[in-house]
């Protein structure tokens, strides 16, 4: 597989959603011709090897931050909560994401890294199937809000996107200033 460059085409803005059946409104795939939600059916499309990248930054006061690094949060430790919850929310998308198709998630990984004023997520999760896993890799941001506002009201998830896709037919996207998956 080759590398992923900032120019390739948006997820999704290939033949891989017109492939998996036909288009609603405006060209989405999940609505019908009348405007009505709709599973895609990708039961034509070969199981292949995928890998989604997510991330985002849980901006925090330094105050917050202080507390996080020594421990001090009311709830306990919020970066191993937020870790095994990022994980547990990959696993349950379909659950909580109406449309998505439940997936064999073959791996999960995700990274809380502190910084001056705020925790950068990412989350790289991993398949073989028919269909990719850009949502599993979206649903693991918003436990350490929950960590946090306790004492801090105001702490914002900003800048929520998929970073880096790798797999299926509409190719691999890279993100503009993203990094390779791994």
């Amino acid at each position: 597989m080759g590398p992923l460059s900032a120019g390739d085409p948006p997820a999704g803005a290939g033949p891989e959603g017109a492939a998996a059946g036909p288009e609603g409104a405006a060209g989405l795939t999940h609505v019908d011709e009348h405007g009505a939600a709709r599973m895609v059916d990708v039961s034509a499309k070969p199981e292949t090897e995928r890998v989604a990248v997510a991330g985002c930054r849980v901006l925090l006061a330094p105050a917050t931050l202080d507390l996080l690094a020594s421990g001090g949060l009311p709830k306990g430790d919020a970066l191993a909560v937020a870790r095994v919850a990022g994980i547990m929310g990959a696993k349950r998308t379909p659950d909580l994401v109406p449309l998505c198709h439940p997936l064999p998630i073959t791996g999960v990984e995700v990274d809380l890294a502190p910084e001056a004023d705020a925790v950068a997520i990412t989350a790289t999760v991993r398949t073989t199937a028919r269909t990719g896993v850009e949502m599993e890799a979206l649903t693991a941001a918003l436990a350490l809000y929950d960590m946090v506002k306790g004492v801090q009201r105001d702490a914002r998830v900003d800048g929520l996107r998929l970073l880096a896709k790798r797999g299926g037919r509409s190719g691999d996207y890279l993100a503009p200033g993203a990094g390779e998956p791994r």
